[in-house]
Formats: structure tokens, C-alpha cells, sequence
């Protein structure tokens, strides 16, 4: 009988100890599963942000090669080109004003 109950104490143990190694491993896998999902919201967020910005480049991409005032705009401003009989002034910011 004694042989028994050592028998059955260690089963008991065995079985206490591999529920406590499923739950340590559970817990860890749904910590994992948490941070896992954070990360894929923040790049879904961020996806969504390249996205938005991708389209407002290809509107401005079709613009410059559909609008002629535009590009003349964006010419004179940056190149500071001018027409005929147009004079351009430039001015020098002062430093420490």
C-alpha cells in the first residue's frame, strides 16, 4: 500500500507540474499574442499613413504633368525664372533680425 501512495503522490506532482508549465507557457504565449498585436496595429497605422501620403504624391505627380500654370508656378518660385519684360527682386534676410 505505502508503494501505491508513492505511486499516485508522484503522478500528483508530475500532473501539478505540467499544469504549471501549460499555464507559465500559456500566459507567455498571450503575452507574445498582445505585443505581437500592438506591433501590427502601429504598422497597419503606419501603412495607412504611406498610403495616404503615396496618393497625395501621385495627385501632385498628375498635376505637374496636366497643369501647365503649375509647373510655371513651381518654376519661377524655386528656379526664380521670369517672363519677358519681368524683372525678379530678390531680397537678403538679415541675420539676428
Amino acid at each position: 500500500m505505502n508503494f501505491r501512495k508513492l505511486i499516485l503522490g508522484l503522478y500528483a506532482a508530475l500532473f501539478v507540474a505540467v499544469a504549471l508549465w501549460a499555464a507559465a507557457f500559456f500566459v507567455q504565449m498571450q503575452r507574445d499574442l498582445t505585443t505581437l498585436r500592438l506591433q501590427e496595429s502601429a504598422s497597419q497605422r503606419r501603412l495607412a499613413e504611406a498610403a495616404a501620403r503615396l496618393k497625395a504624391q501621385e495627385k501632385y505627380l498628375d498635376r505637374l504633368r496636366h497643369d501647365p500654370a503649375l509647373v510655371e508656378t513651381i518654376i519661377r518660385q524655386k528656379l526664380g525664372y521670369a517672363k519677358a519684360r519681368e524683372f525678379v527682386f530678390r531680397f537678403e534676410d538679415e541675420e539676428g533680425k
